[in-house]
C-alpha cells in the first residue's frame, strides 16, 4: 500500500484540508503562500462550564407526562433549552501560520498515507519551497519542516480569538435561533490569554475557568534554508507544571534526530499490516484506506474516542457543528463499526474504555433523570457524560444505552475474548438490561413496552415524534439487548439466563405492514424520504432479520420502500446505511453504486464526509457541509460486508460484489471475523477461489462461495486451514 492523496491547488477551506492525526492531536493544513495555516486540535479540550440550571422538571416523568399530553412547546423550554447555549463545547485548540510575503502562485500538496505525512511544495525554479508535516505517531508533538531560506519567511502563532470574560450576556431560549453551530468563539467569554516568547520558543496559555487552562507551545529552530517547527497542545490535564513539562518536551525533539521520524513511521507501517485490500475499483480501494487513517489520526487505546469531528474541530471562528459533542443516536456508534473486521482493535477499544470508564456517569444519570437502577449516558452528551439537552425524544431517548452496550457484545463476537465478555460486555449489558426492565411498562396484552417511543430524528421534535409505543428502533434494540443478554448468561453459566429468557419472551415482535416492510411503530409506515434508517435497525446494523426465508422477503420489501421513497431528504451516512443493505441483499452492483455516490459527492476532497450534497448534484435536497465522521467508517464497513460476511460460523467470500469484480483479480488480508477468526481469500482472473483462514480459539467454520460450495471445518488454535477451489 502507497497511496498519496494530491491536491493541486492552494486550499482555501479546512474542510478541504490536509488532515493529520495521532489520535489526540490533530492538524489541517491548508492556505496560501501568503497565509500557510496549520490548525491545531486535541480531542479532550473542553469547556465543561454548564450555563443552564438542571431544575425538578428535567426528569423523565415529566418528559413522559408531557409527550403524552402533547406539550411540544413546554418540552422544548425544559430539554431542548440546554442546546441553546454555547456550552459546554468542544474547542479548537489555535493556529500556526507560515507567512511568505511577495511569493504568489499556487500551493501543491500531499498526503502520503504510508507515512502520515504532508507535504506541500511552491514558489519558483531559483527559489523553491518545501514543507513537510507530520503529528507524531506516539509522541504528542507536530513538526513542520521547511525548506526555504530563513529570511524568506516568518512564523506565527495564533490563538483562539474568545470573547471577552465580563461581558457575558443573558441567554433566552428561542427554537428560531438553535443553529448546527450555537454561536461563534466570541460568544465564549475568557480571561486574556497569555503570551510570551524565550529564545528558540513561543507559546500561550489560555484560562478557560477555574479548573481548566490550555495553551499550545512552538519551537523553532533554523539552520541555513532547513527550519524545523515543533509544536505541542498542552493543557492543565497533563498534570502538575504542565506549561513546562511541555516545553521541555518541545526543546528535545528540536534536537532530536532521525529516530523521530523512524519511530513514526515505524507505527504506521505496523497499522496497515494488520489487513489489506486489492479490487478492481482502485478509487474504493483508495477511500478504504483513507478511512483507516482517518479512523487512527482520531482513535487511539488510551485516549478519549473521536467527537463528531474527531482531532480536527472547525477552524473557522465559530463554535463547531453540534458542538463537536458525542451523540450516541447513530454517530458514535457507526464511527465505531468498521475497526472491528479491519482488524484494528486497539484503536477501537479507546471508545469502549470510555464507556466502561463512564459507567459511574451513567448509574448516576440513570437515577437522577429516569429514575431508575442501571447505567445509562445520555444520547448527547459531554466528554465527561454529561447530558447537553437537545430534542428530547432522541437526545434522551433511553434505547440510545442499547446501541452503546451492543458495541460492548459487537467486540466480544469478532474478538471471542472470553475475560472481556466476563469482565466488561456482559457487566455492561446487564447494567443496560436492568435499566430497560426498570423503564418497562406491561400492557393488557401482557407485552412489555416503554412508556414513550421515537425513532431517531423521524418528524423531527414535533408532537407527531412521539410515535405509538414501541417503536421498531426501540424495540429491535430491546430484543437485541436481552437476546445477547440471556445468550452470554448462558455462556457463563449465569443463572440471569433465565430472567433474560422471560423479558425476552414479553416483548411484543416487530411491526411489519401489509407489504412486508418494516414500520416506524405498531401503526405508522414511513411515507417520506428520511436520513435514519432507524425503521430497520433490526437488518443493519443489529442483524437480528437474515437474508434467508421471511427475512429475505422482509429485506427485500424494505430495499424496495427506501427506493420507492428517494433520496432527497438522505445525508452522506444514509448512502453507507443504504450500501450495507444492498450488501445484505447480495446486491454488489448496487452497493458499489451508493458507495461511490457517498464518496463522490458527499465526501470533501481530504474524504471529510460534509453531510451533505454541497456540490449540488441533486442527490439530497441538505446542500450545506457540516464535517462528522461516522459516514466515513460506515461507508468503510459496508465495503467490507462486501468483501467478506461471517455470521454464526459461516463464512461467505466475495458474497455482494459486482460481477465484473470477480472475473478480474480482487483479494482482502486478515479481515476478522468471529470468535477471533481472521481470514484472507482472493479470486484469480474468475478462475480459481483460494482462502486462508486463521483461529485464534477452536471454532467450527463454513466456508460458502455464492451458494456453489459449502465447505466446513473445525479448527484448533493457531491452525491455518488453506484452500484453493477452481471456479471454471
Amino acid at each position: 500500500m502507497n497511496i498519496i492523496c494530491n491536491w493541486k491547488k492552494s486550499i482555501s477551506r479546512w474542510d478541504e484540508a490536509v488532515p493529520l492525526g495521532n489520535g489526540k492531536c490533530g492538524c489541517l493544513c491548508w492556505g496560501s503562500p501568503e497565509e500557510i495555516r496549520f490548525s491545531l486540535d486535541r480531542t479532550d479540550l473542553w469547556d465543561r462550564t454548564v450555563l443552564w440550571e438542571q431544575n425538578e422538571e428535567f426528569t423523565w416523568k415529566n418528559l413522559v407526562t408531557l409527550a403524552k399530553a402533547g406539550n411540544t412547546e413546554k418540552i422544548r423550554e425544559i430539554f431542548d433549552a440546554p442546546y441553546y447555549y454555547p456550552t459546554p463545547t468542544k474547542l479548537t485548540a489555535g493556529r500556526i501560520l507560515l507567512h511568505f510575503p511577495g511569493v504568489g502562485g499556487e500551493i501543491e500538496s500531499e498526503l502520503n498515507l504510508k507515512t502520515a505525512s504532508a507535504e506541500m511544495r511552491f514558489g519558483s525554479q531559483k527559489a523553491p519551497v518545501r514543507i513537510s508535516s507530520w503529528v507524531h505517531a506516539v509522541e504528542q508533538l507536530g513538526i513542520i519542516e521547511v525548506r526555504a531560506s530563513e529570511d524568506a519567511f516568518s512564523v506565527e502563532l495564533k490563538n483562539p480569538e474568545f470573547g471577552e470574560k465580563g461581558t457575558e450576556k443573558e441567554y433566552v431560549y428561542c427554537k428560531e435561533k438553535r443553529e448546527i453551530s450555537q454561536g461563534n468563539l466570541k460568544d465564549l467569554k475568557y480571561p486574556p490569554v497569555i503570551k510570551k516568547q524565550e529564545g528558540e520558543l513561543q507559546w500561550f496559555c489560555q484560562p478557560v475557568n477555574d479548573e481548566f487552562s490550555y495553551g499550545v507551545i512552538v519551537g523553532i529552530r533554523r539552520k541555513g534554508t532547513a527550519t524545523r517547527i515543533i509544536w505541542k497542545i498542552a493543557s492543565s490535564d497533563d498534570g502538575y507544571n504542565w506549561m513546562e513539562q511541555g516545553k521541555k518536551e518541545v526543546l528535545g525533539a528540536l534536537s532530536a534526530g532521525e529516530e523521530l521520524v523512524d519511530s513514526h513511521k515505524r507505527w504506521w507501517k505496523d497499522y496497515f499490516e494488520k489487513s489489506s485490500i486489492c479490487i478492481p475499483d482502485k478509487f474504493m480501494e483508495k477511500q478504504w484506506y483513507m478511512t483507516n487513517y482517518l479512523f487512527a489520526s482520531t482513535s487511539r487505546k488510551g485516549g478519549v474516542p473521536m467527537p463528531l469531528q474527531g482531532v480536527w474541530t472547525a477552524d473557522e471562528g465559530m463554535l463547531p457543528p453540534w458542538k463537536g459533542d458525542y451523540h450516541n443516536d447513530l454517530n458514535t456508534e457507526l464511527s465505531y463499526t468498521h475497526y472491528l473486521k479491519a482488524n484494528h482493535l486497539e484503536e477501537g477499544e479507546c471508545f469502549l474504555d470510555f464507556l466502561w470508564n463512564l459507567l459511574n456517569e451513567g448509574r448516576h444519570f440513570a437515577a437522577e433523570f429516569y429514575g431508575a437502577e442501571g447505567c445509562c449516558l445520555p444520547g448527547t452528551m459531554t466528554i465527561d457524560g454529561k447530558p447537553l439537552g437537545g430534542w428530547p425524544m432522541y437526545s434522551l431517548s433511553p434505547s440510545n444505552q442499547m446501541w452503546l452496550a451492543h458495541t460492548f457484545g459487537e467486540y466480544y463476537r469478532y474478538t471471542g475474548d472470553s475475560k472481556f465478555l466476563r469482565e466488561r460486555a456482559y457487566p455492561y449489558m446487564r447494567e443496560t438490561g436492568i435499566f430497560i426492565r426498570a423503564l418497562l411498562e406491561e400492557t393488557e396484552d401482557g407485552r412489555l413496552v416503554l412508556p414513550v417511543s421515537s425513532s431517531p430524528e423521524i418528524h423531527d421534535d414535533t408532537e407527531k415524534s412521539w410515535l405509538t409505543p414501541v417503536s421498531n428502533y426501540d424495540l429491535a434494540l430491546m430484543i437485541n439487548l436481552f437476546e445477547s443478554l440471556e445468550k452470554r448468561a448462558r455462556e457463563l453459566k449465569n443463572p440471569e439466563e433465565t430472567q433474560w429468557h422471560h423479558i425476552r419472551q414479553m416483548l411484543p415482535e416487530l411491526s411489519v405492514n401489509e407489504n412486508k416492510v418494516l414500520m416506524l411503530s405498531p401503526d405508522e409506515s414511513l411515507e417520506e424520504s428520511h436520513r435514519h434508517f432507524s425503521n430497520a435497525m433490526a437488518v443493519v446494523p443489529l442483524g437480528l432479520i437474515t437474508y434467508d426465508g421471511k427475512g429475505k422477503e422482509i429485506i427485500d420489501a424494505v430495499i424496495a420502500d427506501y427506493e420507492r421513497l428517494g433520496t432527497s431528504q438522505w445525508v452522506g451516512y444514509t448512502f453507507a446505511w443504504m450500501a450495507h443493505l444492498y450488501a445484505v441483499q447480495g446486491n454488489g452492483e448496487k452497493a458499489a453504486e451508493y458507495l461511490h455516490i457517498f464518496w463522490e459527492n458527499f465526501c470533501s476532497c481530504n474524504g471529510f464526509h460534509l453531510n451533505g450534497d454541497f456540490r449540488r448534484k441533486g442527490y439530497s435536497q441538505f446542500t450545506y457541509r457540516p464535517f462528522t465522521l461516522e459516514g466515513n467508517m460506515f461507508s468503510a464497513d459496508a465495503l467490507q460486508e462486501m468483501l467478506f460476511q461471517m455470521k454464526d460460523g459461516k463464512i461467505r467470500l466475495f458474497p455482494a460484489v459486482p460481477e465484473e469484480w470477480t472475473e478480474k483479480s480482487i483479494s482482502f488480508c486478515n479481515l476478522r471475523g468471529e470468535k477471533g477468526i481472521l481470514c484472507s481469500a482472493g479470486i484469480e482472473r474468475g478462475r480459481e477461489l483460494s482462502w486462508e483462514v486463521y483461529a485464534e480459539f477452536p471454532v467450527s467454520v463454513q466456508i460458502e462461495y455464492k451458494g456453489f460450495f459449502c465447505k466446513e471445518k473445525m479448527l484448533v488454535p493457531k491452525e491455518k486451514w488453506k484452500e484453493t477451489i477452481f471456479l471454471k
